[in-house]
């Protein structure tokens, strides 16, 4: 089922979602002080590329001081227009009811939109250590 809905969400606009990303990558690593967002962009744009059997996780560690400056100044910088896109795309997803998994999966990326650093992107079906207890 995972790899239905993902070959679904890739058609319906996650190939452009994770080329998007990609690109932003790209773009942070050329402008090198950006280069902590840029490999998180990568790491998003795979997640974009094939969501469905994946999840968000804190690092083993939880995110450090420089991780948590780095989110704040992203946020201030980027995130609203990436968050605005998320919930945009999620709302005509939505529409139809086959759309309705796509929508929550386009919903499940704006966490890790929001502050990229100190995430981590893991299978599913892999037991991890939360660190919320």
């Amino acid at each position: 089922m995972k790899t239905i809905l993902n070959v679904i969400w890739l058609v319906c606009g996650g190939f452009f979602l994770a080329l998007s990303y990609f690109l932003a990558g790209i773009v942070c690593c050329i402008l090198i002080i950006t280069i902590p967002w840029g490999i998180a962009s990568f790491r998003i744009a795979g997640y974009a590329l094939w969501p469905f059997g994946r999840m968000v996780v804190d690092k083993p560690g939880g995110p450090g001081v420089a991780s948590t400056l780095g989110n704040v100044i992203w946020i201030v910088v980027a995130d609203i227009w990436i968050v605005i896109g998320h919930v945009t795309t999620a709302f005509t997803m939505a529409i139809t009811i086959i759309g309705i998994p796509l929508a929550i999966a386009n919903l499940k990326m704006i966490p890790v939109s929001l502050m990229p650093l100190g995430k981590e992107i893991v299978p599913t079906n892999r037991p991890f250590v939360s660190t919320y207890r």
